[in-house]
This record gives structure tokens, sequence and C-alpha cells, in this order.
């Protein structure tokens, strides 16, 4: 990175996307606090993330189980929290069920059924958030709406599994109200879920890099940043995960 190696921009960058944050905060009419950053970290080495360590940050997001799996030794010294944010395969389940303390890309009753599996034989719990799909975008992940309630109640059959809220990514549009909307559906989504019963699934996971303005317009207690924080990835997603990403 062209930024040099003692990391103040880190601490510059850090500062400056929690003021954006709370300012934001304060234009929805909210209160800053209710509303969380998860550092997404893919592509950054461990070098930069215990940058990050440093700042007081100890919950960074990955997209892939690959990343979790080979910064966590080189970074065991520092009691982090990995959030996986992306796409899992039910064969790769393993290192997520032994690394990761949170998993917000639940989408499918096979995933959740290998996760409880695996957990179990690691003698852990996970808390889920259950992604959700609100756009008509092909290629995105998540559930789809309508079967949200179904799938919560059978969530209660896996007690490995803590469901704690819901998760989605926004359609990639430059019209705000297409934006917006994906926001709010999710929203609307998560009140009637907690209204009929449906676990306690208060948080929401929405927002990232450039469109977290309008994710907290509408209701996100958590924004997934990466690009804010850290800077430009060396490469585009595209040239490490020619898939869809949950990334920031």
């Amino acid at each position: 990175m062209n930024e040099g190696t003692d990391y103040d921009w880190l601490a510059a960058r850090w500062t400056q996307i929690r003021e954006r944050v709370d300012a934001a905060c304060r234009e929805a009419g909210r209160d800053p606090a209710e509303v969380d950053i998860l550092p997404v970290s893919k592509t950054f080495g461990p070098e930069v993330i215990r940058a990050a360590v440093a700042l007081g940050l100890h919950r960074f997001g990955e997209n892939k189980v690959q990343e979790i799996r080979s910064k966590f030794e080189p970074l065991a010294d520092c009691a982090i929290d990995w959030v996986m944010i992306g796409h899992l395969q039910t064969n790769k389940v393993k290192d997520v069920a032994r690394l990761a303390s949170e998993m917000q890309s639940l989408d499918r009753l096979e995933l959740a059924e290998a996760l409880h599996r695996r957990l179990q034989m690691e003698g852990r719990t996970l808390d889920v958030l259950v992604q959700v799909k609100t756009s008509s975008e092909e290629g995105k992940y998540g559930l789809p709406p309508e079967q949200l309630p179904a799938f919560l109640d059978t969530l209660r059959d896996f007690n490995t599994l803590r469901a704690r809220g819901l998760m989605t990514l926004a359609i990639h549009s430059t019209e705000p109200t297409e934006v917006r909307g994906c926001f709010r559906r999710l929203r609307v989504l998560r009140d009637q879920a907690i209204a009929q019963g449906h676990h306690d699934v208060a948080r929401l996971s929405m927002g990232m890099s450039g469109d977290f303005p309008l994710a907290i317009a509408e209701g996100a207690t958590e924004l997934r940043i990466g690009t804010a924080i850290f800077g430009n990835r060396p490469y585009p997603d595209s040239y490490y995960w020619p898939e869809s990403t949950n990334g920031s």
C-alpha cells in the first residue's frame, strides 16, 4: 500500500468513518450508539489487521473462510472475533464451526444442518444472522423473503445456532430509492418476525461503504465497512472471487 507502514493512515480513516457514521445517525434522528461498524478485512494481511486491533477493533468480517483460516494463527494473540459474511458452501463449514464467532450469511436449510452437525462435533455454538435476498438482482445470495418465517422456526431445532438478526445486500444501483427500499424490506421482515415470536432477531446487518447512510436511515444496527476503513484493495473483488460477495 502507498500509505507507508506506520499505519497512521488507518487511525485517520477509522476516525473519519466513525465520524461519518455518527453524523448519518444524527441526520436520521438516531443515537450513534445504536449502530456498530464491522470492519471488513478481506484481502488485507495480518499486519494491517494487527494495526486495527491496536486501535481497539476486535471483530473483523471476512468473505472467504480460507482467509479466516490463514489469518487465525498469525493473529491468535489478538483475541479476534472472526465473522463470516460471505456465501459458504456446505463442504466448507468445518473451519467456520471451528474458528468463527459469528456467521452473517446463513441462507438455506442444508447449510444450517451442516453447520449444526459440525458445531456439535466441535462442542461449540454460533451466533448467526439470516441473509435475506431483498433485491431482484441475479447473482446475489439470500433466502427468499417469503421463506423467512418458516426458516426461523426451523432454526429452533438446531441448538448450536443462535439466530440474532438478519442481513442483506442492497441492489447495486445509483438510485437511492431502490437501495433504500432493500433496507426497508429487511427492517419490515425483522419487525414482522419479532411480532410473530420468531427468535430475538433484533440485529440488522445492512449497509456498506457506499450506501451506509441509507441503511442507517432504515434502521441498520451494524454496517459492514471495508474500503472506507482500509482503502482500496490491490485488485477488484472479481479478481479474488468471481461470484457475488457480501463485502464492503
